[in-house]
C-alpha cells in the first residue's frame, strides 16, 4: 500500500493506531509484528518510530484510551440516575451498548492485557478497578451478599455478549439490553 499524498503526523498516527488495532484483533499481540503494520499503512518499519515507540507504546496506548473513553462515557451515563435499581439499570444498560459497539477494542483489551509490560498492566488494571467500583457501590446499596463477587460476575456476564453478537444476528442490541437487564435484576433482588 503506498503512503496517502498529503498525509500528516495526526492522520498517519491514526492510521497506525487503526491498523494495529485491527491486527492485533485479528492475529494477536504476538503474531503483529511492526513489518506488518507499517505495510498495512504504507510506511517502511523505520518510519513507524517517527510515530510510536515501540509495539509495546501502541497496545498500552490503545489499551488505556480504552479504557479513559470508558470511564469518562460511564461517568456520563450515570450523571443524574438516582437509586440504586435505577443505577444498575442504567451501569448495565451502559456497559451492554458501548462493549457491542467496540467489540475490537473489547477483545483486545481482555485478550492482550496480559501482554503489557508490568507497568502498563499496572495501569489498566487500576482503571478496570475504578470502574468495578462503579458497579460494587450499587450493589452495596442493594445489599448484594457479596458485592466485589457479584460485581466480577455481572461484568463477566454482560462483556461476554461480545463473543456472539453479531449486528444485524437475530436479536438487535435493543432486544437484548432489556434481556440482560431483567438477568442481572433478578440475579441481585433479594
Amino acid at each position: 500500500m503506498a503512503r496517502t499524498v498529503g498525509s500528516s503526523g495526526p492522520k498517519t498516527l491514526a492510521a497506525i493506531r487503526k491498523a494495529g488495532l485491527d491486527l492485533i484483533y485479528r492475529h494477536g499481540y504476538e503474531a503483529t509484528s511492526l513489518r506488518r503494520l507499517a505495510a498495512e499503512v504504507g510506511l517502511r518499519e523505520g518510519s513507524l518510530y517517527n510515530h510510536i515507540s515501540s509495539k509495546q507504546e501502541l497496545l498500552f496506548s490503545l489499551v488505556d484510551d480504552h479504557m479513559d473513553q470508558l470511564l469518562a462515557a460511564l461517568t456520563q451515563a450515570m450523571r443524574g440516575i438516582e437509586g440504586a435499581e435505577g443505577r444498575l439499570e442504567a451501569f448495565v444498560t451502559f456497559h451492554l451498548r458501548y462493549h457491542m459497539q467496540r467489540t475490537a477494542e473489547v477483545f483486545v483489551i481482555n485478550s492482550e492485557l496480559r501482554s503489557l509490560d508490568e507497568k502498563g498492566r499496572a495501569v489498566i488494571v487500576g482503571k478496570r478497578n475504578a470502574y468495578e467500583a462503579v458497579l460494587i457501590e450499587i450493589l452495596d446499596q442493594l445489599h448484594s451478599a457479596d458485592s466485589r463477587v457479584a460485581a466480577k460476575a455481572i461484568i463477566a456476564m454482560l462483556t461476554g455478549v461480545c463473543t456472539w453478537y453479531r449486528p444485524g444476528g437475530r436479536l438487535s442490541i435493543d432486544e437484548i439490553v432489556p434481556l440482560y437487564i431483567r438477568l442481572v435484576m433478578d440475579g441481585v433482588r433479594p
